[in-house]
């Protein structure tokens, strides 16, 4: 990293100037460099020169960047006032006699303090921004601290030089104010960047602490009658203008380091602490002035504030884990922690002589939206779905997200299946759209009516729900075998044709580990996928010639068909997109949507597959079976072009391994899903 985040040669020419200025300054007061000769020049060419070109660097800085302007206006203005009061002693003051004590050079000093503070805190509130109260009050200790020290070390010489001249005492006691002010800034710095400020703040730190050392240095010295000008004190403020212009031109950082957290950040404003009291008990043997008391007193509070301030902090975290430990993360439901506690105590008080009904909800076609609409959506949904379960219960009762897709409610009274309330609960956790249907199952229990007991609820109310998940599946073999028959009675031979692909289908689907929802809707599509040739006329499906472009295309439209009758019942909508896929090609040939690769839906591409087998194994009015062999042939060279080549693969590993003879529907085994 750069030390200047500047391309201007005349602010690093400037730099350079100063950087020579200041060694020859202090090489001059250190070792008489250049001899006595050169003193005039030294202290008060060099000296002003150095500041006044600091000066110049610094507004060239708000001229060039928009970042923190405000800030380096004022610190550049607080520079500024300070040099003035230079110029003042240099030109005016220095040659009189008896100078007057305070002076118009008073004024300008003084001036730049005010400036110094409010650009500090432009600069914290930029970049400090996130900062709590407590780093606040940490940085006010160690502040007040530091404050505390000055004053006791400064005060006592400043108070005893100046005994008889109230106007200087006061006029010095301010200066040690600004300085410890200045101090009291730069330790709450220091705090809110969490001990571990940027690049930027550390120089600009330090360019504030020389100048209020120097002060502070002066202070004591002057009181003391021991201050020489010309000395090296003398290039100290200089100096620190040098560096406050260097902070100006400081790289922001790209990284923030972390920081420090737990016994280390606390280890400090505790140790400041313990100095501040040790200040306050030092008065018994030393009596302190109202100021170093003042100081300690302050820190100390700030101390208290930040041990109450923890404790309430604590307090809030202890309550909020408390309440996330049961508190469902996604919805914001009361998670199954919450249900067992809201259980064992209703149980536990015999329900107060009230009936309450435990009511489990289980999604229905969830897995298939998770999987064709991403994670992401899926969760969208879960909260969707839990927002609506918590109003369809509000009022008279608590809603709850168990995990998964499961969620359950807990009603005040008698509830049971098929009534309003419970009735409007399972509708809230139902959703469809365009592709997907989300339905819940669900079960109930009332409480303590059928089970006085935690695991007796929570068993029958989870037998409920599947034996309900069991119902629904039996409502669709219904719906589905009423088609079934429609379909043998128009035409007989369909009907042995999709038992078989739905018995193959669903071999293929479970090596791609499809669960039992999936493999269910996989074999309904496959056993319904020739639905649509109801509205096909016989003379076509029969016909053993070719047929014409018209009849084709009308032939063609059976998958829309089949979709737009399927649809009609919501349970079915996912075996109706199947349907409508189910003669699209793996090369975008196919019907009627002309889809390509992985667009077309896995259970689509495995029911085309064994469709065509089945197909070619079989007798048709228009071309005679094939053998077992010759069909894995075709499905091989048709591989990558009409099929997809990975169910293609699994489809002939699973064929191959029947005997020719057993590759029929009577020893293909068909298992439960």
């Amino acid at each position: 990293m750069p030390l200047l985040d500047t391309r201007s040669r005349a602010v690093a020419l400037a730099f350079v100037a100063m950087a020579i200025g200041l060694g020859f300054q202090a090489l001059h007061a250190l070792f008489g460099l250049g001899g006595p000769a050169l003193d005039g020049f030294t202290k008060d060419g060099v000296y002003t020169t150095v500041e006044f070109v600091a000066v110049g660097v610094c507004a060239a800085r708000v001229l060039r960047r928009r970042e923190d302007r405000a800030a380096w206006l004022v610190i550049c203005l607080g520079l500024l006032a300070w040099s003035a009061a230079d110029l003042v002693w240099t030109v005016w003051l220095d040659n009189v006699a008896n100078p007057p004590y305070p002076s118009l050079a008073d004024a300008f000093y003084f001036a730049m303090y005010p400036a110094l503070y409010c650009g500090l805190l432009l600069l914290m509130r930029t970049h400090f921004r996130q900062a709590g109260p407590a780093l606040w009050l940490d940085g006010l200790v160690v502040g007040l601290t530091l404050a505390a020290i000055g004053a006791v070390l400064i005060f006592p010489a400043l108070h005893g030089a100046h005994s008889g001249n109230s106007a200087a005492v006061t006029i010095n006691l301010a200066y040690l104010l600004c300085d410890c002010l200045l101090l009291v800034f730069l330790a709450v710095g220091f705090a809110l960047a969490g001990w571990r400020p940027g690049r930027q703040w550390l120089v600009l730190a330090m360019g504030t602490a020389v100048l209020a050392g120097a002060d502070m240095v002066f202070l004591y010295q002057e009181a003391k009658g021991t201050y020489v000008a010309g000395r090296i004190l003398d290039t100290m403020w200089p100096a620190s203008m040098a560096i406050l212009a260097l902070a100006a031109w400081q790289p922001a950082s790209r990284a923030r380091r972390a920081p420090l957290t737990g016994a280390a950040a606390v280890a400090i404003p505790i140790a400041f602490g313990l100095v501040a009291l040790g200040v306050l008990v030092s008065a018994s043997a030393n009596p302190l002035s109202p100021l170093e008391i003042g100081l300690a007193t302050g820190a100390l509070l700030a101390v208290g504030a930040r041990a109450v301030f923890t404790y309430l902090e604590n307090a809030r975290m202890l309550e909020r884990q408390t309440r996330d430990a049961i508190t469902d993360a996604l919805t914001g439901l009361g998670n199954r922690r919450r249900l067992l506690q809201d259980l064992t105590g209703l149980l536990d008080g015999g329900a107060d002589g009230r009936l309450w009904t435990l009511v489990f909800f289980d999604l229905n076609g969830f897995k298939r939206y998770n999987d064709t609409f991403g994670h992401a959506a899926g969760d969208v949904m879960l909260r969707r779905l839990g927002t609506s379960l918590a109003v369809a219960v509000h009022g008279h009762g608590q809603a709850y997200r168990l995990g998964g897709d499961e969620f359950c409610a807990l009603l005040a009274g008698a509830h049971r299946p098929g009534q309003v309330l419970v009735s409007d609960a399972k509708a809230a956790l139902s959703e469809q759209g365009s592709g997907f249907t989300v339905a819940a199952s669900c079960g109930t229990v009332i409480l303590p009516e059928e089970a006085d007991s935690l695991t007796a609820a929570l068993s029958l109310a989870d037998k409920r729900m599947y034996a309900d998940k069991g119902s629904r599946r039996a409502n669709h073999s219904q719906t589905q075998s009423v088609l079934m028959q429609l379909l043998t009675e128009r035409e007989p031979t369909l009907h042995d044709h999709v038992h078989d692909v739905g018995v193959l289908a669903v071999e293929i689907g479970r090596q791609y580990g499809m669960d039992s929802e999936e493999l269910d809707e996989l074999r309904r599509a496959a056993e319904l996928h020739d639905i649509g040739k109801l509205a096909v006329p016989e003379e076509i499906l029969h016909r053993a010639g070719p047929l014409s472009e018209g009849e084709r295309q009308f032939m063609r439209q059976h998958t829309v068909i089949g979709e737009r009758i399927l649809h009609v019942a919501p349970a079915l909508r996912n075996v109706a997109r199947l349907v409508r896929t189910s003669h699209e090609r793996w090369d975008g040939e196919g019907y009627p949507d002309r889809l390509r690769g992985e667009e077309v839906p896995l259970g689509a591409r495995i029911i085309a597959a064994c469709d065509a087998y089945d197909a070619m194994v079989s007798e048709r009015p228009y071309q005679t079976s094939r053998s077992h062999a010759d069909a894995i042939s075709e499905l091989r060279r048709h591989a990558g072009t009409q099929f997809d080549p990975r169910v293609v693969e699994l489809l002939c590993e699973h064929l191959e391994s029947l005997a020719p003879q057993d590759a029929r529907r009577d020893v293909v085994p068909l298992h439960s899903s």
